[in-house]
């Protein structure tokens, strides 16, 4: 088969806007070419930063794509920090092996340590791409499947108090919004939401259904305050028994656990449906304490949010540590040399230091082993059991290892 190319290197440069349709079908192309809808194409031109989107032009032809979103990431201690979220990273098949993906990602790379962003954050469509270039697996996210006609559930003091009405979603738009900004710093992982990105949860084109209702809404309400809110879809199904519909659930906040018990009971009860289908919840969410039977409702476990430090000093101390953390660590990081070394990190609860040193170190690790550590919800010590960390002072890495945890898990609440 021909080589669809001109034999010269492609050519990188930021996006114009009058090619954003070009880019875009290269990247539909390399994910297998399904259609989107003019809703959803719009929706993602509209929140395109074209100065952050990079393409390889292949004479006229768009060979690959790589773009950022300029995020902020809640972090351990609560901080909100500049982040990078990478997205609409592709390579035409015509194109792979020659080098494209890693030109684009040392360009992005480069052009995120300019402007200050000392993480870089992506959902990887194949982790073991993302890996060489430093990014660590670093939440992870809980789907179950419940069988809702077998499973019950029992809920807290105060469930009873909170009101579960019906709303059209784009009408309660904004009181959901504000809900889930109060949540917001609560937990590691959480993107503050910039304007543009609350039409995303309220995408619903009939393509990606799979036969299911338009999406519904429900908030829940305390003394006429917006406490909660659920948007899901049902996807009705008839047995030879009678109604055995499906509620696929699209995303559930609440600010209480009264709250959050009383939309699950909502839609656990809904009239004609036996199963509920929730998928990329936190892994600590307190559902799973309040169902009779968790076998029956199949929880299963995968990775979500990817962070790569890019500048290593100042991720670490933006952060805060779950007890009081002295240790000396030797970073390696091949991609991104400006991090590799020693580094003093001293921090505890209230805040923290990082700067280089030439004191012994005390652990060892890569770059996207610190990357899958840095929200605390990967331990360095399960990361040693697999020769990923090394201790090279006794007690370092329980000190460390202690300093890094976070409670809540950290958790990616929506993908980019």
């Amino acid at each position: 088969m021909a080589n669809d190319s001109t034999g010269r290197a492609p050519e990188l440069r930021a996006l114009r806007p009058d090619e954003w349709d070009t880019a875009y079908d290269n990247l539909l192309r390399a994910f297998g070419g399904l259609p989107e809808s003019d809703e959803e194409r719009e929706m993602w031109r509209s929140i395109t930063e074209f100065d952050r989107f990079v393409a390889a032009w292949d004479a006229e032809r768009c060979v690959g794509t790589a773009g950022a979103f300029s995020f902020r990431l809640t972090v351990p201690g609560g901080a909100s920090v500049p982040a990078a979220g990478v997205t609409m990273v592709s390579v035409a098949a015509t194109h792979r092996r020659r080098g494209v993906l890693t030109s684009m990602m040392r360009r992005q790379l480069d052009d995120v340590r300019s402007l200050g962003e000392p993480l870089a954050v992506l959902c990887a469509s194949e982790p073991a791409i993302y890996g060489r270039f430093g990014y660590g697996a670093a939440t992870f996210q809980l789907d179950a499947e419940i069988d809702t006609a077998r499973v019950g559930l029992t809920v807290p003091d105060g469930t009873d108090d909170v009101r579960v009405r019906y709303a059209d979603p784009a009408e309660v738009l904004d009181a959901c919004e504000a809900v889930y900004a109060r949540l917001v710093p609560g937990r590691p992982g959480m993107l503050a939401r910039r304007p543009g990105w609350e039409r995303v949860g309220l995408l619903d084109p009939e393509s990606d259904r799979d036969g299911a209702s338009p999406l519904q809404c429900v908030v829940a309400e305390r003394d006429g305050e917006t406490v909660g809110y659920a948007r899901y879809r049902v996807k009705p199904s008839w047995s030879s028994a009678g109604p055995d519909s499906q509620v696929v659930l699209s995303a559930l906040e609440a600010l209480d656990p009264a709250a959050g018990a009383a939309l699950w009971r909502f839609l656990f009860g809904l009239d004609l449906t036996s199963s509920l289908v929730a998928r990329g919840r936190p892994v600590d969410e307190g559902w799973q304490y309040l169902v009779s039977d968790i076998r029956r409702c199949r929880p299963a476990r995968r990775d979500a949010l990817y962070v790569r430090t890019v500048e290593v000093g100042a991720a670490l101390a933006a952060r805060t540590y779950r007890a009081p953390v002295d240790v000396v660590l030797d970073v390696e990081d091949a991609f991104c040399p400006w991090n590799a070394g020693r580094w003093r990190l001293s921090g505890d609860a209230k805040g923290a230091s990082c700067e280089p040193t030439r004191d012994a170190a005390d652990l060892a690790l890569s770059a996207r082993e610190l990357g899958a550590a840095y929200l605390g919800g990967v331990s360095l010590t399960a990361l040693a059991a697999a020769g990923r960390v090394r201790e090279l002072r006794g007690g370092a890495l329980a000190e460390a290892a202690l300093a890094f945890g976070s409670d809540p898990a950290p958790w990616m609440p929506h993908g980019f």
